[in-house]
């Protein structure tokens, strides 16, 4: 029996509008090459300078996380040969990074929970970027020196699901934060995994593989699970000590493998020596003190859902998975109605409708307008089935819920004189049915419920249905 050992180097892109040491703009999609200067090209001459609001969101990770924020940090040259790095070497942190001695909390679908270390959390500037093109390769350097935090756990992790929940969690503080997108496709969350495995019982760490560039929880997942089988099968068949060697793999989602992409480096080969051209890096006491002041994270809101709307923490889970669906959601309740109807129209019926590229920040239906149609259920404006009607059509044509409801003609009847004449066309058509009902055969009771509701095409209010007709039969 084997033990997986995971730990996880997450590259976070930081959201300044311009670069950790100039004044380029950070801007995604710009054409190749202009968003750039001396300082990231690193042209003789050009100096670096330190933007602060790097130190700013690097402050407010290391609260989230529970870390210490160094008031006193260093940046340090990392020096290796690559196209998209210009000058031949990174600026990073290793010896004193800004945040270190972290934690987060992951929790398993059984309520049950872990903390996961995290050793640091270091600011570097990014590379470039390498676009291969059939027998062509070309370097665009608009990314080439965009400020990044690199979040270092330590090899706390044992399964595949223990590091997407840890991946999740973390991508949601870093959105809950505002301290960047972390959007996966484009690069701004990146993920590099290091995987060994040991017979259950032994603490040694063995040979580690890093995978790097993997761009979906879905393909880290399954990543691991192809590397942990590797690693199982060199060591059963007695080659684990030629096989496995601490190398960079990367993973072929086509082949359903991991393949060896280089050796790993050691901390010896990047020859690591403080940066001559930038002082040190010193987050004040009022800087501290500000930063700290961080918005409701997704731990907190969830324990706040659960107690303020007396639903259950998978319920809160669910709804703060994301600052879009919480945002959302909250949005929904402002429109005074109960938080079960809330959160079914959102995660249910709303949801359910969201195809293709559409997702909680684009849906054609916002959180005001879907708030608004669970209102005119709850006053009982509408039906149920009816309220589905109506956001079936505002999910295709733009227009109020109100409006929507008249068009269609789905307003319920709550006239009772209206109602009471059909129940009594009903009964009168069923006697025998009725007489029946009256002999203690009440399952019959559904059966003129359902006929006073098609006789008025639906647009009875069922609860005076079910009045009348009580009263009616007795």
């Amino acid at each position: 029996m084997f033990e997986t050992v995971i730990g996880l180097e997450v590259h976070v892109q930081l959201n300044t509008k311009t670069k950790l040491f100039c004044s380029c703009a950070t801007s995604f999609n710009h054409k190749q090459n202009t968003n750039t200067c001396p300082t990231c090209l690193a042209l003789p001459g050009a100096l670096p300078v330190l933007n602060k609001e790097v130190l700013h969101k690097a402050i407010m990770l290391g609260k989230a996380i529970d870390a210490t924020v160094n008031q006193t940090s260093y940046f340090d040259r990392k020096s290796y040969f690559y196209p998209d790095s210009p000058s031949a070497y990174q600026i990073t942190q290793l010896y004193t990074p800004v945040v270190e001695h972290g934690k987060l909390r992951i929790d398993f679908e059984d309520g049950s929970h872990k903390t996961i270390r995290i050793n640091r959390a270091h600011i570097e500037a990014d590379a470039g970027k390498n676009i291969h093109d059939g027998d062509i390769s070309k370097v665009d350097l608009n990314r080439a020196g965009t400020p990044l935090l690199e979040i270092v756990s330590e090899p706390d992790m044992r399964s595949a699901e223990e590091v997407i929940l840890y991946l999740k969690k973390l991508h949601s503080i870093i959105r809950y934060l505002d301290i960047g997108d972390a959007n996966m496709q484009e690069g701004s969350f990146r993920v590099d995994v290091n995987v060994s495995i040991r017979p259950k019982g032994d603490e040694k760490l063995y040979t580690r593989v890093e995978i790097k560039n993997i761009n979906s929880f879905k393909f880290i997942q399954k990543a691991i699970e192809l590397e942990v089988a590797r690693q199982k099968e060199a060591w059963e068949d007695g080659v684990y000590d030629k096989e496995i060697c601490q190398e960079t793999r990367l993973f072929d989602q086509t082949k359903q493998e991991t393949r060896s992409m280089r050796g790993k480096e050691e901390a010896a080969d990047y020859r690591y020596f403080p940066e001559p051209d930038l002082l040190k890096a010193v987050v004040t006491d009022e800087m501290l003190e500000k930063y700290s002041v961080i918005p409701e994270l997704p731990d907190q809101k969830m324990a706040r859902f659960v107690k303020d709307y007396e639903m259950n923490e998978y319920s809160a889970s669910v709804l703060t998975s994301s600052v879009e669906m919480a945002h959302f959601f909250e949005a929904m309740m402002a429109c005074g109605i109960t938080a079960k109807n809330a959160l079914t129209w959102l995660t249910t019926e709303l949801q359910g409708r969201l195809k293709g590229e559409m997702n909680i920040t684009n849906s054609p239906v916002n959180a005001e307008k879907l708030g608004h149609l669970v209102k005119r259920i709850e006053d009982g404006t509408i039906s149920g089935k009816a309220a589905k009607e109506v956001l079936d059509f505002l999910m295709e044509n733009e227009s109020d819920v109100d409006s929507v409801i008249d068009t269609l003609g789905l307003k319920q009847v709550s006239d009772t004189g209206a109602i009471e004449a059909i129940c009594d066309a009903v009964i009168a058509a069923n006697p025998d049915k009725a007489e029946e009902y009256r002999s203690g055969k009440d399952k019959l009771f559904g059966f003129f419920v359902g006929q006073v509701m098609k006789e008025s095409k639906g647009s009875a209010n069922p609860q005076t249905v079910n009045e009348l007709l009580k009263a009616k039969l007795g």
